[in-house]
């Protein structure tokens, strides 16, 4: 028995392309984004660009509600496959191979438009604090 999991986050380098297979199974690949979680003191962090692929409905949504530059998180399998090239050169493709997509972060910031509050609510400022009183930290945690 094996374990084959992988879960990313990270953002559309283009928009996907929805295509269909020569049975009408509908497909698309697409390449994500992902910054790594270490970065040496004084450099700069490094990206790793990850291929992926997604069928039938999955293709569908992301194509449908993800964009070049949205942040996605995917779940799926790690695979490698083997193939010649139009040159004949033996290559080597590994990509990951998308059961679930997500939205990772909130229509308002994917589209880097402000804050539109709904109609009815008041205007609240940041400098407004109402009824609470700060109280001061002594230090002495409660718990």
């Amino acid at each position: 028995m094996s374990l084959n999991i992988v879960a990313l986050m990270g953002r559309l380098v283009a928009n996907p392309e929805l295509k269909q297979t020569q049975s009408g199974i509908a497909v698309t690949s697409f390449r994500i984004a992902c910054d790594r979680s270490y970065c040496k003191q004084g450099e700069e962090r490094q990206t790793d660009w990850i291929d992926c692929t997604a069928w039938r409905s999955n293709a569908e949504f992301i194509c449908k509600y993800f964009g070049k530059g949205q942040l996605i998180a995917v779940q799926g399998e790690l695979q490698t496959r083997n193939y010649t090239d139009r040159d004949g050169n033996k290559r080597k493709a590994t990509e990951v191979v998308v059961s679930q997509a997500h939205f990772a972060e909130s229509k308002k910031e994917s589209n880097n438009s402000t804050y539109q509050k709904p109609k009815g609510q008041p205007d609240i400022s940041a400098d407004d604090t109402g009824d609470f009183e700060e109280i001061p930290d002594d230090g002495d945690l409660p718990f």
